[in-house]
């Protein structure tokens, strides 16, 4: 049983290694990145992405067949996904471009994964037997799982936008904040400046002066 659970653990990583590229990266302005991935002939596989964070929180994105044709694009797209069957075998590329923008980078997460479900029990499919229990049971918390790493992903990234922006309203309040303090006590003080020099009594000197400036 120990055994059976450690080869299931890790044919599912060889599985997520190899049939698929999940990663958050960092795209600066004016630059453009590509992630590549190979997919068998009539291999269903699907781009997701979204703009977690940086400017109007939108990219430009593109999905290259081996041959450079271009079977997905979309401009200033803040998230999609595209499934899609591979016409031929070869390697298959995403690219995001920021390169409309002059100042803003962008944090971008992209799960580029063939979505054909791989037997997580290799040799079962060969037996003409019906599965076991602890097959069917097997099968059903690798599914399971798959739905709970997704879950998981989606959650985390909206967490990390929220987070964001969050952090940008704070820092905007915290500089609004300080400008009218600022602009409270530069009124105050000027309010009392003011005051004063209405109220201020003249000195006996500058009355005697006034008087011989009347006669």
């Amino acid at each position: 049983m120990n055994l059976l659970a450690i080869h299931f653990c890790i044919f599912v990583l060889l599985i997520d290694i190899i049939d698929s590229v999940e990663l958050t990266f960092e795209l600066p302005d004016n630059s453009k990145e590509c992630f590549y991935q190979e997919v068998l002939k009539n291999r269903s596989a699907i781009l997701e992405y979204q703009v977690i964070t940086g400017g109007q929180y939108d990219v430009d994105v593109e999905l290259l067949s081996p041959t450079k044709e271009i079977i997905y694009r979309q401009i200033k797209s803040q998230f999609d996904s595209h499934q899609f069957t591979a016409p031929k075998t070869g390697v298959y590329a995403a690219c995001f471009s920021n390169e409309f923008s002059t100042f803003s980078h962008k944090l971008i997460y992209m799960d580029f994964s063939l979505t054909e479900e791989v037997n997580p029990l290799p040799g079962v499919d060969e037996h003409a037997t019906v599965l076991t229990q602890m097959e069917q049971t097997a099968q059903e918390i690798h599914k399971s799982l798959n739905a709970i790493l997704d879950y998981q992903t989606h959650h985390r990234l909206r967490e990390a936008q929220g987070r964001k922006r969050g952090e940008d309203l704070n820092e905007r309040v915290l500089w609004f904040s300080i400008i009218e303090t600022s602009a409270m006590l530069i009124i105050a003080i000027t309010t009392v400046i003011v005051l004063r020099s209405f109220f201020t009594e003249k000195r006996p000197s500058q009355m005697k002066y006034g008087r011989l400036d009347g006669r």
